[in-house]
């Protein structure tokens, strides 16, 4: 598996490898990039194409932004609040294959006003339900402002979020991509969960 990752990380000139939880607290988790076998069966899902814009939360090096616009060609704007972390990110646009169609956004995702060409968004665990709650509420308010299909993408969903996102009204559970034979195939959180806003 970690060969197939450096492959990757070589092929999209980045590097975003390694887990980093040195500014991790209750609220915001530790650093660890998607599995890119993962990324691929989203991207091969249809769900993610040319034309659309994709929001990564807690984007951490930016390994997601770069591959779906490498693999999708969709536009993506990875939002990350560690200074250090995001700075290996912005190293990573300036080398990366997707070029121009990336861009990174140092901020609390939390205080982060949704632009409106945003139609997907993309959540690795990066923080706590309590953030996640406000991210939410900042996805609606752009919602209501613009209506449009939204898809949200939940790989490797916490009990929490899960039990959240079904309380909130307008959230449609839309599929899951399941992904746990990628791995032992024995952990039921291996999968990508999406919610949708029409």
């Amino acid at each position: 598996m970690e060969q197939e990752e450096n492959q990757w990380d070589r092929l999209l000139k980045i590097k975003t490898m390694g887990r980093d939880d040195s500014n991790a607290d209750q609220y915001r988790y530790p650093y660890e990039p998607t599995p890119y076998a993962v990324l691929e069966r989203l991207a091969n899902s249809g769900w993610i194409r040319k034309g659309d814009t994709l929001l990564d939360y807690g984007c951490g090096k930016g390994r997601v932004d770069c591959y779906l616009s490498y693999q999708t060609r969709c536009h993506s704007i990875g939002v990350e609040y560690d200074p250090r972390i995001y700075e290996a990110a912005a190293e990573n646009q300036k080398t990366a294959v997707s070029g121009g169609r990336t861009e990174f956004v140092l901020a609390d995702a939390g205080e982060f006003p949704v632009p409106e060409a945003v139609n997907r968004a993309y959540f690795f665990n990066p923080f706590s339900v309590e953030l996640l709650q406000k991210v939410i509420h900042r996805i609606l308010d752009s919602w209501y402002e613009r209506p449009r299909e939204i898809r949200l993408f939940f790989y490797y969903p916490s009990d929490e979020y899960m039990a959240y996102l079904m309380t909130v009204e307008e959230l449609m559970f839309a599929d899951e991509i399941d992904c746990r034979d990628l791995f032992d195939g024995k952990d039921a959180r291996e999968r990508i969960v999406e919610f949708m806003l029409e």
